[in-house]
């Protein structure tokens, strides 16, 4: 299924707002947003939120609706729904479904699938707030940001190794579980 010229419109009606969020974010980098959450429930916003979420795929979550369903049932009115609610601030997210998914090791790792309502509305926020935490990232910063991968950053740490810098790789879960605490106190009088 294509975009039809409406929905293209509603698009870059959402990416002309991420721009225009972006400019100001980096115009002062002082500047607080107060008065966001307005822009979350607007129809452009949820409607490409809609379809990123539709582009991932994914499971139905607790309340057992599927894409499909929604297809089904009609987009635009689930998404009036959607914006309703969260304008008359009565949106309550839904419980996570957990499932859990076998390991190379025997271990299972749990995995929480949030329903497509739920994944429509934090698609939506992230439309709304990347634009502003982006303009003020470090540029060697490559996690879960926009236009940035893994293979970026595996080649940025390669010329930071060819010029003989250092890189310190740390997996944050189970770090304090992990490390030697003898360590951390490195520097700090000895308590007496």
């Amino acid at each position: 299924m294509h975009a039809g010229n409406g929905q293209l419109h509603q698009i870059d009606k959402s990416r002309q707002l991420q721009r225009q969020l972006y400019l100001a974010a980096k115009k002062c980098r002082e500047r607080r947003f107060h008065a966001l959450y307005d822009r979350i429930f607007r129809p452009d916003v949820l409607w490409r939120a809609w379809q990123e979420v539709k582009a991932n795929g994914g499971s139905a979550g607790v309340d057992g609706v599927s894409l499909e369903e929604v297809e089904r049932q009609g987009v635009a009115p689930f998404l009036e729904v959607i914006a309703a609610d969260l304008k008359a601030g009565r949106y309550q997210p839904q419980p996570v479904l957990r499932v859990y998914i076998p390991k190379p090791d025997g271990r299972q790792r749990p995995l929480g699938i949030p329903t497509v309502r739920d994944r429509i509305v934090q698609q939506a926020c992230r439309i709304v707030i990347e634009p502003v935490f982006e303009a003020n990232f470090q540029n060697q910063s490559y996690g879960f940001r926009p236009r940035r991968s893994a293979a970026q950053a595996v080649r940025a740490v390669d010329k930071v190794l060819l010029r003989g810098g250092w890189i310190v790789d740390a997996d944050i879960q189970g770090y304090f579980d992990a490390i030697d605490h003898d360590l951390l106190h490195i520097g700090e009088p000895a308590s007496e």
